[in-house]
């Protein structure tokens, strides 16, 4: 035995390239630390302190993607670690989505038990898992960093000590969420049996003579149908979605808002590394299964979202349905895996996930508002007259609602039309017209919205809006982003474009 360890070598650590996730590790260990041995800091240096460190931890990315572009690609940490532009994109996309939940929250945790460095230091710790699932090379890397992304999120939905909306939301996330890790760890193990390795580099390279090399075909795709009722779970595809209501209606804003743009960046990153990346010569297997799972999820989720009453319960359906659309890119990219040309289908999805994650961020800041000055109430309601009360709230919000459902020169209308040309540029002409069919259902969603802040009365004894003004700086941001790229989409799209050459 001593004799082994005299002999081990550790692998070669390149820091540097690891800088992104060390500065977020960092960060939330310095904002529990300082918060524990300090006194209570002014008001907004903890909001400010987060996003901050996202910030460094995003330009780190975008030199690193700089470098990447300049060097090519390759893998760290004894190939676990995927160093490509497609974890630098979604690197750079889960830092923007910290920056703008640090601002919405700052406002909303004042007077609050939770008005400390916890909260913040969790969300960091979120973006830490999120982007180690979106690096993985290696699928045991990518389980521990899908369980580093859930604990925070249970703990984050069931924070809020006053609400028992809350703590439900936390449980049920918990259960379910626990539920579906235990699915994606037997697909893994049964993977594992089938190919011999967990490593992605390896497993392709295991699979390049043949899809059955140890004549284990039915092992490996029982292991991928185990893997994909766990990914549908963390992306709420239906009919994985049930939890998706209750816990985005009960969890704290700004914690929806999270789930709704992190966790759903990275679950979509893990799910273009296991099937897209890992197991591109079972595409044929694989795919229709995702084509069915997006055929459902449009229209579950866009007609389900029309009958709701509740502001936040409408924007989780609506998630739902942005999931389905997402699929529809991941099915496109099934058909172009493993090949020289991977198709349009992945970098649609990258787009549409940067794009939709800055949207529904916005949403919840506009709900956040709302609700800060309603007493918690999200209901239809408590939106009527927005427009008489806080025009500028209200036509910030319509800006949104237009983006999420695609209308042209916003960035909505680029995510949904980048994933729907993906499809037809493949030949799923099927799907393609069932998006666009879905998208027109959810508009009705959207519609509804708008007509109840513009046209209907404020309620009796309405008090003035009061917004916060790193949550508007919020709102403004994303506003700016939302036109900006629905207008001049061309820079992020090509941007997008270069995510098919990941580490193999």
């Amino acid at each position: 035995m001593l004799q082994q360890l005299d002999t081990f070598v550790g692998p070669e650590v390149n820091w540097f390239a690891l800088s992104p996730m060390l500065t977020l590790l960092g960060g939330a260990l310095v904002l529990m630390l300082a918060g524990a041995l300090t006194p209570t800091w002014p008001k907004g240096l903890y909001a400010f302190a987060t996003a901050t460190i996202a910030g460094a931890a995003g330009v780190l990315a975008m030199v690193q993607w700089d470098d990447i572009t300049d060097n090519g690609t390759t893998t760290l940490v004894g190939g676990a670690i995927a160093y490509d532009t497609l974890s630098m994109f979604l690197t750079i996309t889960i830092c923007i989505g910290v920056i703008l939940v640090s601002m919405i929250s700052d406002e909303y945790l004042r007077g609050t038990p939770n008005d400390g460095p916890e909260v913040y230091a969790l969300y960091l710790v979120a973006a830490i898992g999120g982007i180690v699932m979106a690096s993985a090379n290696d699928l045991i890397v990518l389980f521990l960093g899908l369980e580093t992304l859930s604990l925070a999120l249970y703990v984050l939905a069931a924070s809020n000590r006053r609400s028992s909306e809350s703590a439900e939301s936390g449980i049920k996330y918990f259960v379910l969420g626990g539920f579906a890790s235990a699915f994606f760890l037997y697909g893994i193990a049964l993977v594992y049996g089938a190919t011999g390795s967990t490593n992605i580099s390896e497993m392709v390279a295991a699979l390049q003579n043949g899809v059955d090399p140890f004549g284990n075909e039915s092992l490996a795709l029982a292991g991928i149908a185990l893997l994909i009722v766990g990914l549908g779970f963390k992306v709420a595809a239906v009919p994985f979605h049930v939890w998706a209501p209750d816990v985005y209606q009960g969890a704290p804003t700004p914690v929806t808002a999270l789930m709704a743009s992190v966790g759903k960046a990275a679950a979509f990153a893990a799910m273009l590394r296991v099937l897209v990346i890992a197991l591109p010569f079972y595409r044929d297997d694989w795919r229709p299964i995702i084509w069915t799972l997006a055929l459902v999820t449009l229209l579950v989720g866009s007609i389900l979202a029309v009958v709701q009453n509740n502001v936040k319960r409408m924007l989780a359906y609506s998630s739902i349905s942005h999931a389905g659309f997402i699929l529809v890119g991941v099915e496109a990219a099934a058909h172009g895996a493993g090949d020289a040309d991977p198709g349009p289908g992945m970098p649609a999805v990258v787009l549409y996930l940067i794009l939709y994650s800055v949207l529904v961020i916005g949403s919840f800041a506009v709900v956040t508002v709302v609700s800060r000055n309603s007493g918690g109430d999200t209901s239809l309601d408590s939106f009527k007259g927005l427009a008489r009360r806080r025009p500028m709230l209200a036509l910030a919000f319509t800006v949104f609602l237009l983006a999420q459902a695609g209308v042209p020169f916003t960035s909505g209308f680029i995510a949904k039309f980048g994933v729907i040309q993906a499809a037809v540029e493949v030949d799923s002409y099927a799907i393609a017209i069932i998006a666009m069919v879905a998208a027109v259902v959810a508009a009705f969603l959207y519609l509804r919205i708008m007509i109840t802040m513009w046209t209907a009365d404020p309620a009796d004894g309405a008090e003035p809006l009061v917004i916060p003004f790193s949550v508007g700086l919020a709102i403004v941001a994303a506003v700016a982003f939302t036109l900006i790229v629905g207008i001049i989409p061309g820079w992020l799209i090509d941007a997008a474009d270069t995510v098919t050459a990941y580490a193999r």
